[in-house]
């Protein structure tokens, strides 16, 4: 896996300041993406154990309320093995924060039978629809994305939305 940036304390992407991690690499290409930068799986810089271990260190902060994965695309065929390594270690190592992540691909037909909804609180999937684009959503940038409560919606087999 590669990733774009890490951001040490983010308002932005989930509720309270966070840590967030934006993956390279994105095969959807969305029109008028916030984020075209990370599109090329090329570009960017190598996911490593140190970076792992930066990221969770940057999230032993009393401050600092989870970590938020966003890309590029978090859960592409060549993300998904480093975003859940890190999903897992973030969990075991602070089971009390939330693990927030950002998917082109929707829950119920790609994510919610992967190994990573082990580990996730919140997904906000689909991809961003320029025609359905509204500034005023929270969390998400188009109409027809939505923000799921991941364990309720396993638990219950249905999408429960947050």
């Amino acid at each position: 896996m590669r990733y774009n940036k890490i951001r040490k304390m983010d308002i932005s992407n989930g509720p309270g300041v966070r840590v967030s991690i934006f993956t390279q690499g994105c095969a959807f290409n969305c029109p008028n993406c916030f984020n075209p930068e990370t599109h090329d799986f090329t570009a960017g810089k190598e996911f490593t154990d140190e970076t792992m271990n930066k990221i969770l260190d940057l999230c032993d902060n009393e401050n600092i309320e989870g970590l938020s994965i966003l890309g590029g695309e978090p859960m592409h065929p060549n993300n998904i093995e480093g975003t859940t390594k890190l999903a897992k270690a973030f969990k075991e190592r602070f089971p009390n924060k939330d693990l927030w992540a950002w998917s082109g691909y929707k829950f119920d037909e790609y994510i919610k039978d992967k190994d990573i909804t082990k580990y996730l609180d919140v997904v906000v999937d689909g991809q961003f629809v320029e025609a359905e684009k509204n500034p005023t959503l929270k969390w998400k940038g188009s109409g027809n994305q939505r923000v799921i409560d991941v364990q309720k919606s396993i638990e219950t087999n249905r999408i429960v939305l947050k």
